[in-house]
């Protein structure tokens, strides 16, 4: 196991994601993505990065896990700004555009300058039936707000062309923090989570890799995902999160691992309250190492759900960003794809440091320095401005010593029962990731329609850069200096 220093970074966005809006009262705030994108760029992170444009999902795409009825559920709720996106991708798909309408020049800017810091949600007709098997709307939890398939559209498309680019070898690590939604079940929404993305991109993944890990830090049980893959050996779910007293999704206890073929391929890492950085990364090593050594993924992927720092609103740990952060720099030193995902989060304001903070990690820097002046977001940041910020001191830490060791032997004793790298018939691979193309069309991998920036009329990007359009309607908007 060891650090390269060049690993190449693909980082997915959309400056629409930070304006979708669940309501005034409700703690998911989609802006928490545009924050962290900010710090990103004032911090000149994105200089090291391949930054790519979020798609929307298809519905074909998002049907490789969820019901039909569901997805058409769903997508009665839209809002305009679809159009916007629509629009652009229609043009995406034309070599030899020039320009766009002029409602479209500011849309797509490098910075989200014109991201209000307040949102107020689009008037639409909400007057749609509400089934409670879809969970839609039923609760404060999930309600049905204008945009609702857009922003599912944008997470899912973020997430599947992640999984693209490290497939193709594009990328060692591939980044969407507008991703991570791991409560979405097949066919209902829960816990602020409509689409699984996670599922999603692992299945493509699975079409190429015989072993897929996928990892999750989030203060929450990632359910959606472990009863996806329940059944089978070709995922192993591995989830530390704060269980008992009643503590949302209720799921996720020590003695439950998986069935048939999937048995002892869920780990649940069940935690207290209080938790601290040396703790978790104690027990997290610990179970990383047996699991890599072990299973030996082909590629992982880790949801970073930032709920588990200390000052979360609706979670009970006590980590700093450095703290959760040293996860993902663990992980990454193993040198396996790895596709790095949002999740939970609810001070907005460290979310954002946070997701900064390990974007560095993925490009081997560790910022410190304090918020950038120019960064828009500033104001939310005070009073001290700093990138990283304090943990609460006397905070008791539930989890005792002999308690965690007792897990660690547990999941110790899981792995063992297992066969080690399990043998997969290995399907051969697609010819094609990118949906709507007939796959037995001869394709050229390499092929890309290329024009520089400064063909766009009212786009403020750096001269000479250029724009990569590849056969996905993936966009590309900066390749790394």
């Amino acid at each position: 196991m060891q650090n390269e220093t060049n690993k190449r970074v693909a980082y997915f966005y959309h400056p629409q994601i930070g304006r979708y809006h669940y309501g005034k009262e409700h703690p998911m705030k989609p802006k928490r993505i545009a924050m962290a994108h900010n710090l990103i760029v004032n911090y000149g992170l994105y200089r090291n990065l391949d930054v790519y444009m979020n798609r929307q999902a298809s519905l074909k795409e998002m049907e490789k896990f969820h019901e039909p009825e569901y997805l058409q559920y769903l997508s009665q709720f839209t809002s305009v700004r679809s159009q916007i996106v629509n629009e652009y991708q229609h043009y995406n798909q034309q070599p030899n555009i020039t320009h766009f309408t002029s409602h479209i020049y500011n849309e797509f800017d490098l910075l989200d300058y014109n991201i209000p810091h307040t949102h107020e949600p689009i008037e639409t007709n909400n007057n749609y039936p509400q089934p409670n098997s879809f969970r839609v709307g039923d609760s404060t939890d999930n309600p049905s707000f204008p945009g609702l398939y857009d922003f599912c559209q944008l997470s899912a498309g973020g997430s599947i062309d992640a999984a693209h680019v490290l497939i193709s070898q594009d990328a060692e690590i591939a980044i969407n923090y507008s991703g991570g939604l791991h409560h979405a079940k097949k066919r209902e929404a829960s816990g602020f989570c409509y689409v699984n993305d996670i599922v999603i991109a692992i299945l493509e993944l699975l079409r190429v890799h015989q072993r897929v890990l996928y990892v999750d830090i989030d203060v929450h049980h990632g359910d959606g995902v472990e009863e996806a893959f329940l059944l089978t050996n070709r995922v192993m779910t591995c989830s530390f999160h704060q269980y008992g007293d009643d503590f949302f999704p209720g799921s996720g206890d020590i003695d439950s691992y998986g069935e048939g073929l999937g048995r002892y391929h869920a780990l649940n890492i069940p935690l207290k309250i209080g938790m601290n950085d040396e703790t978790f990364t104690e027990i997290f090593q610990k179970i990383i190492t047996q699991v890599m050594d072990i299973y030996r993924p082909e590629a992982v992927v880790l949801q970073c759900g930032a709920d588990s720092l200390c000052h979360d609103r609706l979670g009970g740990y006590n980590l700093s960003t450095k703290g959760h952060g040293a996860c993902v720099e663990f992980m990454i030193k193993y040198n396996v794809p790895i596709l790095v995902l949002g999740g939970g989060g609810y001070t907005i304001q460290n979310v954002a440091r946070c997701w900064a903070y390990e974007t560095g990690l993925c490009l081997n820097k560790k910022i410190d320095a304090p918020i950038p002046t120019s960064e828009i977001y500033y104001e939310y940041y005070g009073p001290d401005y700093k990138l990283h910020f304090p943990i609460k001191q006397n905070v008791e830490n539930k989890n005792k010593k002999e308690e965690l060791q007792r897990i660690v032997e547990k999941i110790y004793g899981y792995l063992k029962s297992i066969e080690p790298a399990p043998g997969i018939c290995f399907h051969d691979l697609p010819q094609s990731f990118y949906p709507e193309m007939n796959v037995e069309e001869e394709i050229n991998p390499d092929q890309r329609y290329e024009q520089t920036l400064n063909q766009f009329e009212g786009a403020h990007y750096e001269e000479g850069n250029e724009i990569l359009v590849d056969p996905s309607n993936g966009f590309s908007i900066h390749r790394r200096e």
